[in-house]
């Protein structure tokens, strides 16, 4: 079962990309088309799927050039980020953004996130988080 609204990444290298999803940042493989350079990849609840641009049908809106998916970042909760930054440090694969723990008001409400961001072989920002919980605000 799919949730509501699942990004599709159109990537550069299906391969490369697939190996960074799964073996490194550990999503699992829901189905894929090799053939066309298509996976569903899900992580806990998140959900993804990766595209290699020429492959199959790439909806092309400008030019495809690295870094790819500029404005946008994926925001990803998990239970942890220490195995993920583990993996990511393991590989030499640098930070984005370093972790933090960051506070945001939401209505009367702070929620806390401590996170950090990393891109993916094509360049998107993927922003992994863990809830730090609620509180009022001070």
């Amino acid at each position: 079962v799919s949730n509501s609204l699942v990004p599709e990444l159109s990537i550069i290298d299906f391969k490369k990309s697939l190996d960074f999803y799964t073996r490194i940042l550990g999503f699992s493989i829901e189905y894929q088309r090799a053939e066309e350079g298509f996976a569903f990849l899900s992580l806990g609840d998140a959900q993804i799927m990766i595209d290699q641009i020429g492959e199959s049908r790439t909806w092309q809106t400008g030019e495809m050039k690295h870094p790819l998916g500029q404005g946008i970042n994926f925001q990803i909760r998990v239970d942890s980020i220490d195995e993920i930054i583990s993996s990511l440090k393991r590989e030499n694969i640098q930070l984005f953004l370093d972790v933090e723990e960051k506070w945001y008001r939401k209505n009367d409400r702070q929620v806390g996130n401590r996170q950090f961001l990393v891109q993916d072989p094509d360049g998107y920002l993927l922003r992994f988080f863990e809830s730090l919980g609620e509180k009022p605000l001070s």
